[in-house]
């Protein structure tokens, strides 16, 4: 009888724990569930220490490290970060201790695909680079166009007859029917009376450029419209110049006798000039050879969402001052007491005698940009950054003070669907590696909606500074952790010594006109490449080491065509 009292309040017990197990239980699996849920948030403490726990500032003139963020975001450091729930505790030393840990990252397919462990060609010239063009990583398979992926194209007869049953609307198209021919109209003085048919071989090289356009690239490198366009900007004749409107510094507009034209921005200081410390980096120069340097980085990393861009020696006074049919750019012309000509346009940012644009005492170094079509025949969409800066000189950026903001990015749209945030986070690493602050808007083609690239235009600010990384550039990876394969992959290739990057960077360099005088990137900002690409590696290899799901890949089904491929 005693047994069977104490046998009750003994079942009871069990009974109870058991509830209490299963309830545990479900409350660890509901947690864990909201972790893989939410995005990585990686501490930030403050100011001081978030980002640069990560990636040390790199000062290489005084070998310290300073706040992450630069007085150029905020001039008081008494801003901090709010505290978050630290989830995943960062060694300060990660960067330091794990060295390039990052090179044991890849899969031994990864491996593969990158090369690593084989010898690669060594030759003279552009060998390098024609070595890592060659390389499978720069051939992937695309997938194949269909009609409403280019963004322009020739009108055929058919279009012609359908369109005059056709409300307005649908793809954009070239006004070029297969078996007609287009005459220029233009009467003025120097233009030439152009002819185009379908054939392209009549079409000049912006013309192909503009067709070529399509969903997924502004170019295909292998097209040999490139290096053709790029040599025509170099080579024309410079038909009129007038001062380009909008932007905050002075550029011009060059027109062709064959109605094609090109952005120009000239030299305002020397190559090897560094950005002053103390200036805002929306109070930097915009220099013409960062412009020419971007759209090669933009090029070897394989993104080609930058139009090309050539470096030329024009004369200020033949092909600007005697052409130009702007009076605002005409009457700003002067010569210096040294005998050099000069002019300074009107802008807000250093359109003044104090800042002029002067020639040696006529010849001036400029870069050319290939123009993108009219607005009126391929809009475009102008996108706010998430990650734009606050543009002043006191306040912090949202982004600044909240460790957890890409978890409100990811909510909004496009970020929350389709390839943008990637998208975004590629153009990040671009900036971070040529240490361009200034990205406050980007732009798409409005035909292709939301799955398209983005366009990598205005980089004249690029290129500042060569001992000195600003890490804030990187927070959207840092943040979001979240970056394409075939980026990371490209990048991994690029830190092996027979592709680094600087020296792909100094042999792409070296096909520009401008190269002949002198190197357009100064052998310092070459090494800042290799250093940041160091980071930048380093930062991924933090995010799988605390995050995991790090890598979009947007290579899937590649991975087994070619394991059967022989080595």
């Amino acid at each position: 009888m005693v047994r069977k009292n104490l046998g009750r309040p003994t079942c009871s017990i069990y009974l109870g724990l058991a509830c209490v197990s299963l309830t545990l239980h479900l409350l660890l699996a509901l947690f864990c569930l909201s972790v893989l849920q939410t995005a990585c948030v990686l501490p930030a403490s403050s100011s001081s220490s978030s980002f640069s726990s990560i990636i040390p500032r790199t000062d290489t003139h005084r070998h310290q490290s300073v706040s992450s963020f630069s007085s150029s975001d905020a001039s008081s450091s008494s801003h901090k970060l709010p505290t978050s729930n630290e989830r995943h505790k960062l060694n300060a030393n990660t960067l330091h201790h794990k060295g390039k840990d990052w090179l044991n990252g890849p899969t031994e397919t990864e491996k593969k695909l990158i090369g690593t462990g084989k010898e690669f060609p060594k030759g003279k010239g552009l060998s390098v680079l024609e070595a890592l063009f060659n390389h499978p990583l720069y051939n992937l398979p695309h997938p194949e166009l269909q009609e409403d992926d280019w963004l322009l194209r020739v009108k055929t007869d058919e279009d012609a007859t359908d369109k005059e049953s056709r409300e307005d609307g649908g793809e954009e198209e070239v006004a070029v029917s297969a078996n007609s021919q287009w005459q220029s109209a233009s009467q003025e003085e120097g233009y030439e009376r152009v002819t185009w048919t379908s054939d392209a071989e009549t079409h000049p090289p912006w013309l192909r450029f503009h067709l070529g356009i399509s969903r997924w690239e502004l170019y295909n490198r292998k097209d040999p419209n490139v290096p053709q366009l790029t040599h025509y900007l170099a080579t024309q004749r410079v038909l009129s110049a007038v001062q380009k409107t909008g932007g905050t510094q002075l550029k011009l507009l060059l027109s062709f006798p064959n109605h094609g034209q090109a952005l120009l921005k000239p030299m305002k200081q020397s190559r090897d000039a560094e950005t002053d410390v103390n200036l805002f980096y929306f109070s930097d120069f915009e220099r013409h050879n960062a412009e020419i340097a971007a759209f090669h980085l933009d090029r070897i990393l394989g993104f080609n969402r930058i139009p090309p861009v050539v470096g030329r020696l024009i004369n200020v006074t033949t092909e600007i001052k005697e052409i130009t049919t702007d009076r605002r750019l005409s009457r700003t012309f002067f010569t210096s007491p040294v005998g050099n000509v000069c002019f300074y346009g009107q802008c807000e940012y250093y359109c003044s005698t104090e800042h002029p644009v002067c020639g040696q005492p006529h010849a001036l170094e400029v870069s050319l940009a290939a123009m993108l079509p009219d607005l009126a025949l391929a809009p475009r969409r102008s996108w706010r950054s998430p990650w734009r800066r606050s543009y002043s000189r006191t306040k912090l950026a949202q982004w600044q003070k909240e460790p957890a903001y890409c978890d409100k990015v990811k909510q909004t749209p496009p970020y929350n669907h389709g390839t943008r945030l990637v998208d975004l986070i590629d153009m990040a690493v671009l900036d971070f590696l040529m240490s361009n602050m200034d990205r406050h808007h980007y732009e798409t083609f409005e035909k292709f909606g939301n799955e398209t690239f983005l366009l990598h235009l205005d980089n004249g600010r690029a290129f500042g500074r060569h001992s000195r990384d600003e890490p804030s550039i990187l927070v959207p990876l840092l943040q979001c952790c979240r970056i394409r394969r075939s980026t990371l992959l490209r990048l991994r290739l690029l830190s092996l010594p027979g592709f680094r990057l600087s020296d792909v960077m100094r042999k792409s360099l070296a096909r520009d006109p401008l190269a002949g005088a002198a190197p357009l990137l100064s052998e310092p900002h070459l090494a800042a490449l290799d250093r940041r690409l160091a980071t930048v590696l380093q930062a991924v290899h933090t995010c799988q080491d605390q995050c995991g799901d790090v890598v979009y890949n947007d290579l899937e089904g590649y991975d087994e065509k070619h394991d059967q491929q022989p080595d």
